[in-house]
């Protein structure tokens, strides 16, 4: 599975580099906006602020999210998202509100890696959980406001009732 991740890494890479080779910079200068929509394949349903259904023998999970961020110097991003999730399991039915706050630098305005606090508020729950968000991928801009970057994340877990989990990310962002 890790040979088949850098494989394609290396493909996105490739194709990214001619892409920007295209388009002029600008999108990560000190002044400009971002607001980003991450799809979570692999996301905790809890602490969840990108698009996701999954569903498996009944039991469903989806969440619906969004991030925004204000370039405080030239490829560095400050951050907040807001999302909710909403998540079935037999006889269990439980809902959250989910937050994160982070920065995100763009190595080469290119290479986006992200620390961030990611949380949630469930309903009823006795412990809510906590992640620190390690990400990294590759941004391919479409045009002057658009790109689509793919990343790996790693949320590790702050609370002994949560897991550490592993997700691969696919984020469209519009630059302004």
């Amino acid at each position: 599975m890790k040979k088949v991740f850098l494989i394609a890494a290396m493909a996105l890479f490739g194709f990214g580099v001619q892409a920007q080779d295209e388009v002029s910079g600008g999108q990560t200068d000190m002044g400009s906006w971002l607001i980003e929509a991450n799809t979570g394949f692999g996301a905790a349903a809890a602490s969840n602020t990108s698009f996701s259904l999954n569903s498996i023998d009944g039991d469903t999970s989806w969440s619906i999210g969004a991030e925004g961020g204000y370039f405080v110097a030239d490829d560095l991003a400050v951050k907040v998202g807001l999302g909710y999730s909403d998540t079935t399991i037999g006889l269990l039915d439980y809902s959250s509100f989910n937050y994160k706050i982070g920065a995100k630098y763009y190595i080469s305005s290119m290479i986006p890696v992200q620390v961030d606090y990611a949380g949630a508020s469930i309903k009823d729950a006795d412990e809510n959980p906590s992640y620190i968000g390690l990400q990294g991928g590759y941004a391919i801009f479409l045009g002057q406001n658009v790109s689509i970057e793919p990343g790996l994340r790693y949320n590790v877990a702050l609370n002994d009732f949560y897991e550490d989990r592993l997700q691969f990310n696919v984020g469209f962002a519009l630059h302004f």
